[in-house]
């Protein structure tokens, strides 16, 4: 198999680390750079993900990088074409992503100013919360043009409504199709008018009230982790889907994927980030893909534009 390429995972906590793992095990990247803040913590991860190698089949090199308050490490990520960030708080119980923003908004930018020094040509993935403001930030700290600053979000809320679909119909996940799109949190707008199951619309595979149900579930599905883990956020889910993007990146597939993108004219919705489906490529993403939605998703859609505009406007002061 050919392997090219140096992808990048900034953070090594539950989320970087699996990230990390998963990247290598596609066997796609010549190297995986994980960094961390914690002195020791990336390199020991990236020693027993190496040592993996001969049991799991793959021939990726990980390296492990401990990183600086000024900088110092991130050398390591130099030539990087994709660099995740998930550097930041997680969530606790009781808490929703809006209060992370000043400690993670900090944090976000640091790392994005040092990958725009590092890693000038890198895609950047961001995974950091609150999502939205985030990749916002990310993009004005870096100053990449707004195709080649992304976020995750679309591709995980989607495969919860999945999954709940799924579990409620007893059916495989495969024959489910979703879509969510929108902010990742309270203006997340599921499409049930998207969303079928082997072919059959979903409204009409379930009564209305029980699609509203499943609706509400996965707009707060990463609250019910949270909750359950109590000392943590989720990170499985969440870590095979800023994978999953950065393999459409590296591989320039041209597969089109619910993300967080710059939306400009797209719905009649000018000048923000918000959770679209786009089709990526490597230059990041390539055009945002129009979906044809009801009058009502439609109005939720620019509701939820709306409520991350202003937020994003915040993040350019933090």
């Amino acid at each position: 198999m050919a392997r090219s390429g140096k992808v990048a995972v900034v953070g090594a906590g539950f989320y970087g680390s699996t990230t990390a793992q998963r990247l290598a095990e596609y066997d796609i990247f010549e190297t995986v750079v994980l960094t961390d803040i914690l002195e020791g913590k990336p390199e020991g991860l990236a020693l027993d993900m190496n040592q993996s190698r001969a049991v799991e089949g793959f021939e990726t090199r990980v390296v492990g990088q401990t990183t600086g308050p000024k900088g110092e490490g991130y050398e390591a990520i130099a030539g990087a074409e994709i660099v995740i960030i998930t550097a930041g708080l997680p969530r606790k119980p009781g808490m929703n992503r809006m209060d992370l923003i000043e400690t993670n908004a900090k944090i976000v930018r640091q790392v994005s100013e040092n990958v725009a020094k590092h890693a000038p040509e890198a895609v950047v993935i961001v995974v950091s919360n609150p999502l939205d403001e985030m990749t916002a930030l990310a993009q004005i700290a870096t100053e990449f043009p707004k195709n080649r600053v992304l976020g995750q979000a679309g591709i995980l809320d989607t495969a919860r409504f999945t999954n709940f679909v799924a579990e409620e119909l007893d059916v495989p996940v495969g024959s489910v199709t979703t879509l969510t799109l929108g902010s990742h949190g309270d203006t997340m707008v599921p499409v049930p008018s998207a969303s079928s199951v082997d072919g059959t619309p979903l409204t009409e595979a379930l009564p209305a009230e029980k699609v509203e149900e499943l609706v509400t579930r996965t707009r707060n599905g990463g609250a019910e982790v949270v909750a359950l883990l109590k000392t943590g956020s989720a990170y499985y889910a969440p870590s095979a889907a800023a994978a999953r993007m950065a393999k459409a990146v590296h591989e320039d597939s041209g597969e089109v994927l619910p993300v967080c993108a710059w939306v400009d004219g797209e719905y009649g919705i000018s000048g923000v980030y918000l959770g679209v489906t786009a089709e990526l490529g490597r230059e990041g993403v390539r055009k945002v893909v129009e979906r044809d939605l009801t009058d009502t998703e439609l109005a939720a859609l620019k509701e939820a534009a709306e409520a991350v505009r202003a937020k994003q406007a915040d993040v350019q002061s933090l």
